[in-house]
């Protein structure tokens, strides 16, 4: 295991290093996918690839919800950017034997406006909306007391008005927990996959070949040719290591490295003061080292109780400070 998790650190750095040896800022379709999931993750920076114990380890790294230990299902909702909204909901299934399987959804709502034209600038009674949505199915496996593998495949779909994409991918993540004081350390990599292409009813137009012709057809039928992108493709590096833990009170710390094909490379960092598994504080800062970066602190809370004869419920927020974009919450 220890050979296999040196292989992958290997792969890790030779295809960071030949991929995204040069900065490709806004080259990729369903950039969407970039966008953190989970107030806890949120909260704590987007350092989560190694220290995720909840749903949300589904996006941050597939290959550690078999250590989660149980079966827990999440829900968020974010109000995002230009008043859309992102809703995400996630299931693990922890089946025993250290297996899990899990299933996981993220619909981005742009809204919805009238159509306008040249002819019709007040609008033509129609309306156009914009939408962006992925699922996954993963599973995971303790191949060890220590070490766990695991991998998602996902479908992606971008749409708007009566034109959509739609691409194919991979996740593939592990986790390795050290036998330095529990020091949990995580790799990911998301968005592997096709290319994305714009198609549908939007893209065909009628035309005239020759305007100064008699006689010949001119409604003849044409169509836009686009061009197909690659997916944001990410990997993650992150270690994670509870520095406090006594019998009410325990302090982690976490910080990641996460390399997009889509842009620079950044550091995230983040902690969690755990009260007795009742009451969450949660802070960090993320992109640091990116130029002109808007994002940085992030916070957040969570408190967790038994609802009798149901389950142990768990409410999080977390708040974002997106610089001139303003403030977000989830």
């Amino acid at each position: 295991m220890k050979r296999l998790l040196i292989l992958f650190l290997i792969l890790f750095a030779w295809m960071t290093n030949d991929v995204f040896s040069q900065d490709k800022v806004g080259t990729s379709a369903a950039p969407f996918l970039g966008i953190g999931i989970g107030p806890t993750a949120i909260a704590m920076g987007g350092a989560y690839v190694s220290y995720g114990r909840d749903a949300y380890t589904l996006y941050w790294n597939p290959g550690a919800i078999s250590r989660v230990g149980k079966s827990v299902a999440g829900f968020s909702h974010t109000n995002w950017i230009l008043g859309s909204t992102y809703n995400w909901g996630g299931l693990i299934l922890n089946t025993g034997d250290g297996n899990a399987f899990g299933i996981q959804f993220g619909y981005l709502d742009y809204g919805e406006e009238e159509v306008t034209t040249v002819n019709f600038p007040e609008g033509t009674g129609d309306r156009w909306s914009a939408s962006d949505l992925f699922a996954t199915l993963t599973y995971s496996r303790n191949f060890t007391g220590k070490f766990s593998v695991g991998g998602s495949v996902k479908i992606i779909r971008e749409k708007i008005y009566n034109s959509t994409a739609t691409a194919f991918a991979i996740d593939m993540g592990l986790l390795y927990i050290t036998d330095f004081n529990g020091l949990r350390l995580g790799v990911s990599m998301s968005n592997f996959g096709t290319e994305m292409q714009m198609d549908g009813q939007d893209l065909w137009f009628s035309y005239d070949q020759d305007p100064y012709r008699f006689g010949d057809n001119p409604n003849l039928t044409g169509k836009y040719k686009v061009d197909s992108w690659a997916l944001p493709l990410i990997f993650r590096l992150g270690v994670s290591m509870d520095v406090i833990n006594t019998e009410n009170n325990k302090i982690s710390l976490a910080t990641d490295a996460a390399v997009p094909s889509d842009n620079s490379t950044v550091i995230n960092v983040g902690a969690e003061y755990n009260y007795s598994d009742v009451f969450f504080l949660r802070g960090g800062y993320q992109s640091l080292g990116r130029d002109g970066n808007q994002e940085g602190l992030t916070a957040g809370l969570g408190i967790q109780y038994n609802v009798p004869n149901f389950a142990r419920v768990t409410v999080d927020y977390s708040f974002m400070d997106f610089g001139i974009l303003g403030d977000f919450h989830s």
